[in-house]
């Protein structure tokens, strides 16, 4: 499934394939049981509800949350993301408002930050170092008296990295505020347990781990959080516990559930496959002048690399590679912006290297196999690009 036309899929980051079972667990929801979730006065619909409560509890599992209800169905990361920062803007009544982020979010946190700056709130972003790591002490030192929620990226999406999530929402929590992670890398990759990690709210959607695009969760901490603190954006009908009205998307968050299932119980065999073909295509590239990662942390997940070769343009590269690899030169989300990505020069300040810097992300289908084809396509690719010059 990796490799169609004969080229290597190697941009699992940016979406991953939806597995066979979980398109043969949706299907029946299109045509068979196609009832409304909401309509339980008779069979049909009591069938949807039924099997929407079994996918809550899948994901619910997943991240150890303490009870399905506290799974909020939206589109996807970005909207989830979107409900929780804006809701609380919101329920504060869009005064006396201060966040804390950093500088290497997704642009879903990032964007959805500065609309709220721009409605009144203050927002501050913390710095990290060269290998995409916050400061704990400014974190510590970033906070306010009216400082309501601290978001964090669980695993950053260009370069794998995995922030120290639980100190830093114990940290968030002696400060009297909420803390919030975008874990949509991370789903399925790590053991994630929001009870013991203490995290009051979780964003994460389906395709990246083998499920359909559309639909994505997000985890509130209801015991916690209710809708005076966490105020809904989408209205007509008081849907998701009144979080989140409309009509519930019954097939795709059936195959959310029945991915979120395939990772429980294969999740942890998965990454320690991932692990050795990373390696292997780590030692390959690294036979190839000028092959350097841009982060040399063990604390990240195995399936994202990000390097580059010297200075060497990273698109000219993968033009070179386009019948061969399909890899992306950062986050999916900005490839159309002509400008160097904001997690890199926020790590490293160089934009030349940012402009070089491929990100080459594995998965579930990448088979060991395909190594020795991945960097034999890069040593050609250089080599051909070299003889232009």
């Amino acid at each position: 499934m990796s490799n169609t036309n004969n080229i290597i899929y190697l941009d699992y980051a940016a979406t991953t394939p939806t597995d066979e079972r979980v398109v043969e667990a949706m299907l029946p929801y299109f045509t068979q049981k196609f009832g409304n979730a909401a309509s339980r006065t008779h069979y049909f619909g009591q069938e949807a509800s039924d099997a929407v409560k079994q996918a809550r509890e899948q994901i619910a599992r997943l991240i150890h949350a303490d009870k399905g209800e506290d799974i909020i169905f939206t589109s996807g990361a970005t909207e989830a993301i979107n409900l929780a920062i804006i809701g609380m803007f919101e329920a504060s009544g869009r005064k006396d408002f201060h966040m804390i982020t950093c500088k290497t979010e997704h642009k879903a946190v990032l964007d959805t930050c500065a609309y709220i700056e721009s409605q009144g709130a203050e927002v501050s972003y913390l710095d990290v170092d060269s290998n995409g790591f916050i400061s704990l002490d400014q974190l510590t030192k970033s906070f306010r008296e009216n400082t309501k929620l601290v978001t964090i990226m669980l695993v950053n999406n260009e370069t794998g990295i995995i922030q120290p999530i639980s100190e830093i929402a114990s940290l968030t929590h002696q400060h009297n505020a909420l803390f919030m992670t975008d874990a949509t890398q991370g789903l399925g990759k790590l053991a994630i347990d929001v009870q013991k990690m203490d995290i009051d709210l979780l964003a994460c959607s389906a395709h990246k781990i083998y499920g359909p695009n559309g639909i994505g969760c997000l985890y509130i901490n209801r015991s916690k959080i209710s809708k005076n603190i966490l105020a809904a954006h989408i209205h007509g009908g008081g849907h998701e516990g009144g979080f989140r009205s409309g009509t519930l998307n019954t097939p795709g968050i059936i195959g959310f559930g029945e991915a979120c299932e395939l990772a429980f119980k294969q999740g942890r065999n998965e990454q320690v496959e991932l692990t050795k073909i990373q390696n292997r295509i780590i030692e390959g590239l690294s036979t190839i002048a000028g092959f350097q990662l841009n982060t040399d942390s063990t604390q990240k997940l195995p399936n994202i690399i990000s390097f580059h070769f010297g200075d060497i343009d990273a698109e000219a590269i993968i033009i070179q590679l386009k019948d061969k690899l399909a890899l992306s030169n950062g986050s999916a989300c900005t490839s159309k912006e002509i400008k160097p990505s904001h997690v890199l020069m926020a790590m490293k300040n160089d934009s030349d290297l940012a402009y070089a810097t491929l990100r080459l992300s594995i998965g579930r289908f990448t088979k060991n196999e395909e190594v020795q084809q991945i960097v034999a396509a890069f040593q050609q690719a250089l080599e051909e690009l070299q003889a232009f010059q």
